[in-house]
Parts: C-alpha cells; sequence; structure tokens
C-alpha cells in the first residue's frame, strides 16, 4: 500500500472506532484509516466494514482483493462486550487472511496488569484469572504469565500508596540530538539550546507556584522524578539551578524515592552527577538502548557502547546505589544475537533494575518512513530472551505498558532486583495517585477521591512554555481543587 493510501473502515450502526483501530494496528501498524458511516466506501481492492444491528454483528473484508465474511448473533444492550465481539471477529479474519496473530491476542489497552489485578483483588487465583483473561482476550500463556507475575511483585507496593499525596514530574526538554525512533517532544541543544536560560526561570517558578499550592492544601510529596528529553543534557549549573529550587520549596524529607533520567551517557559528567546525588536524587537511568556501536549511529546516538560503561561505572564511583538502565528491542540494523549480547554485558554490570521496551513506530518519529522494514526486526526473539535471561538473574517485572504501532504487538516491562522496584513507574500505570508536571510537554494526572482522572497538559514546545507562561498558569486553579477535595 503506498503512502498516499488510508484504508476504508466503514463502521454502520455503532461508533466504535477507537477499539476496531487498535485492533487493525495489530495487523497494520503503519497504515492510516479513513473512517466513514457510509457503505458506498466499501470499493477497492481493501476495505473493512464493521457493522452492528440489533441482535447480529458482523464484518465484511477485503484485503488486497481476497473477501472475507463472518458474523455472530448477540442479543444485549452491553455494548462494551458488543465493541469487544465486533473486534474478536475482524481479529479472527485478518489472522486468517495475513497469517499474524498476537501474543497479546485481543488486549489492546496499554495497562495488561490492571485487569490482572483487579481479578486478583476479587479473590481469584492464578488458574481462574488465567481462564477468564484467556477466554476474552485469548493472550498467550507466555504473555499471561507475564503480566500475572508483574501484577504479584507490584501489588504489595501499589496496596500502600498514599493517595492524599501526590508525586511531582519535572520535565528538561533538552537532548544533545534526536534519535531516530524518538517521537518525545524533546529539542536538540543545537537548536534549541539559546532558549534554556529562560526555560529555566520559568520551569523555576512553576515549581515555586506548585509549592504554594502545595503547601496551602497540606499535601505530602511521595515521589520526584526529573525526565525528558535528557535532563543532564543541560549544563551542570542549571542542573544545580532546578535542584536547588526542588530543595528549597518542597518537603523532601519523607518522600519514598527521587529519580533522576541522567539518560544519555553522551551528557553525563562526574560534576553532574555529584550535584544530583548532593540535592537528594536516589535513583538515576542511564539508558543506552543497546551497546552496539553500528547500531547507535543508526539511530543517531553519539557516543559508543564503551561509553555506557565508562558512565555507568561514573555513577558508582560517585555513589549512586539505585541504578536504571534503558534497552530497546527490535532497533534498527539490530540482530537478536547483537541484542543478546548488549543485555548480557548489562546484566554483568547488575544494575538494580532494568526496563526493555518494544520499538515503537511513532508517525512523529525520523525513522518512521523506513517503518515497514522496522516490522521485519526479529523484536520477538529479543523480548523471549529478556525475560528469561532477567527473571534467571533475579530480576523480576514490576510495571509493564502496552502502546499502539510496536512491533509485533509486544510490550516494555521493567525488571528489578527486589526492593529496587520504581515507585513512581508504579504509580503512572496504576493510575491512583495525582501526579503533578511542571515544565514543557509535563502533564499532570489529577486522581480525585471518587477515582474519576482529569488531565492538565503544559505547552509542549519551551517556546510556547516561556512565551505564554501567564497564560498556563490560570490551570493551576484545578490542581488547588483536586488536592483540597484529596485531604478532606
Amino acid at each position: 500500500m503506498n503512502n498516499l493510501f488510508k484504508m476504508p473502515v466503514i463502521l454502520i450502526g455503532n461508533s466504535f472506532k477507537y477499539e476496531i483501530e487498535s485492533t487493525l494496528k495489530m495487523f497494520f501498524p503503519t497504515e492510516k484509516f479513513q473512517f466513514s458511516e457510509e457503505i458506498d466506501n466499501a470499493t477497492g481492492e481493501t476495505f473493512i466494514v464493521a457493522g452492528t444491528e440489533t441482535d447480529r454483528i458482523y464484518t465484511d473484508i477485503k484485503i488486497n482483493g481476497q473477501f472475507f465474511h463472518d458474523e455472530k448473533n448477540i442479543s444485549t444492550d452491553d455494548m462494551k462486550f458488543t465493541e469487544h465481539e465486533l473486534c474478536r471477529l475482524i481479529y479472527h479474519i485478518l489472522s486468517k487472511a495475513t497469517g499474524k496473530t498476537s501474543p497479546w491476542g485481543l488486549m489492546t489497552g496499554i495497562r495488561p496488569v490492571k485487569k490482572v489485578t483487579e481479578l486478583i483483588e476479587q479473590g481469584k487465583d492464578y488458574a481462574e484469572t488465567k481462564k477468564i483473561l484467556t477466554a476474552k482476550y485469548e493472550l498467550s500463556p507466555e504473555k499471561f504469565r507475564l503480566a500475572y507475575n508483574t501484577a504479584i511483585n507490584q501489588l504489595p507496593i501499589v496496596e500502600k500508596i498514599n493517595r492524599k499525596a501526590v508525586s511531582l514530574y519535572i520535565s528538561i526538554p533538552f537532548c544533545p540530538s534526536r534519535c531516530s525512533y524518538c517521537s518525545f517532544v524533546s529539542h536538540s541543544i543545537e537548536s534549541a539550546g539559546k532558549l534554556i536560560p529562560d526555560y529555566v526561570k520559568a520551569l523555576c517558578r512553576e515549581l515555586e507556584i506548585i509549592s504554594r499550592i502545595i503547601k496551602e492544601t497540606n499535601t505530602p510529596i511521595d515521589t520526584v522524578y526529573f525526565g525528558g528529553g535528557t535532563p543532564t543534557a543541560i549544563p551542570a549549573e542549571d542542573i544545580r539551578t532546578i535542584m536547588e529550587c526542588v530543595r528549597n520549596n518542597f518537603d523532601l524529607e519523607k518522600i519514598r524515592e527521587y529519580s533522576f533520567e541522567a539518560g544519555r551517557p553522551d551528557t553525563i559528567t562526574e560534576e553532574k552527577l555529584r550535584i544530583i546525588k548532593e540535592y537528594g536524587a536516589n535513583r538515576i537511568s542511564i539508558n543506552p538502548q543497546t551497546l552496539n556501536d553500528d547500531v547507535l549511529k543508526v539511530i543517531g546516538r553519539r557516543h559508543t557502547g564503551a561509553d555506557v560503561i565508562r558512565a555507568f561505572e561514573l555513577a558508582r564511583k560517585t555513589g549512586f546505589e539505585n541504578i536504571n538502565t534503558d534497552l530497546i528491542a527490535g532497533l534498527p540494523t539490530e540482530s537478536a544475537e547483537s541484542f543478546r549480547n548488549t543485555l548480557d554485558r548489562i546484566v554483568d554490570l547488575s544494575p538494580e533494575s532494568i526496563t526493555v521496551h518494544t520499538l515503537t513506530l511513532k508517525r512523529s518519529a525520523n525513522l518512521f518512513p523506513d517503518s515497514k522494514a522496522n516490522i521485519a526486526n526479529p523484536a520477538s526473539e529479543m523480548v523471549d530472551y529478556s525475560i528469561e535471561k532477567l527473571i534467571d538473574n533475579n530480576y523480576y517485572p514490576y510495571y509493564m505498558y502496552r502502546q499502539k504501532n510496536t512491533v509485533d504487538n509486544l510490550e516494555n516491562v521493567g525488571y528489578s532486583k527486589k526492593s529496587f522496584e520504581s515507585y513512581y513507574n508504579i504509580y503512572i500505570m496504576d493510575e491512583t495517585q495525582t501526579i503533578i508536571g511542571a515544565g514543557s510537554g509535563a502533564s499532570t494526572k489529577l486522581v480525585y477521591p471518587d477515582n474519576k482522572i482529569t488531565r492538565i497538559h503544559n505547552y509542549k514546545f519551551p517556546y510556547e512554555y516561556i512565551g505564554n507562561f501567564d497564560q498556563l498558569m490560570t490551570k493551576k486553579k484545578e490542581i488547588t481543587e483536586c488536592l483540597k477535595k484529596m485531604s478532606s
């Protein structure tokens, strides 16, 4: 299919666009879709018709000229059930037509562990939980086991979440260069470095405003997380300024975790590490993604695998006893053997946690034009190896999320040694604690006592964030109201 083609998807008698698109993305991760309600659009060599009637659901699918039809009698007013069963019809036809299956079956949501946790909290044991989820979603035994073990490992932490507390996320949206797979709102120092001084001033102003709200509502801080971008891409003195602002404005005495994404090793210096440690961060991430020098060049990294090792050893020398490393399975030109070599070497370093992501083909990423080639990457083999290797070396899965357009419809999993799980990562996935975001591209997730969730997004780009700062701060009123309700 050419780049201008949009696959026609015709919805008859329903508005199930989101779940149907998520199902289609398992089989056509790089395609665009044109949704309509006009059956006359079911023309050409490829189209999808998804229909619902009073007591029947059906789908007509034509793929490269080959026609398929399936239907099922349904008598229910439960729209979620109807939607799910319609997606099941589509999934089975496309599995037959393409020869593809998903290890996660019909499970399209980004939080599979939550579905497991809900059943465990209802008193279901392993066998009952497996029977229910396998029947509904048709996921593989291996993926069920991974999700179940992740739920078991994170439950003790979830049960201790302080819902009257908040976590604080601080965004530093700058990088030394843009990686080809990246879809985050981050900006290279070369193109946006001149904005850093004004950005630091605006960020500190926002942190001071958030601090006043925190104090006014008597809300405790549970965790702090510096992310990006690459926070260590900015000068050491700017890191000091921001972290000093945090220390001066927030009570950090009782926080359970203070994380700082040191990120790319080409930005890590001893001076920066000492500042990060001096101001209280007790967990850092060093994120090589791969140790293969050739792959690093392909994805736009300006460092080598040896630089990663040096940065890790420097962090240990500086006194960090809780280090995470990030890897990506399925990177362009990475072989299964190369990935195994990277993971083996990282395990030999013995970080406290290792996060294994799977390459996601985002339209805003530079590699997207070549995404069809990346679909063929042996990501499944890499992920399977990581599960076995890490568990054998006493790393346990503790958080997980999934995304659309991920190669082989796989997952992202955080593994850690016992007692080194990241609270912040679990809070993000569990969605039971309010997280206040500061900085460009940051978002605030307000979790009300009745479990209602509201999101407030800061401006994406640093120049917007700086230029529209006063207008942005008017949104803080909603944070105040939520925190008041939490504390009552």
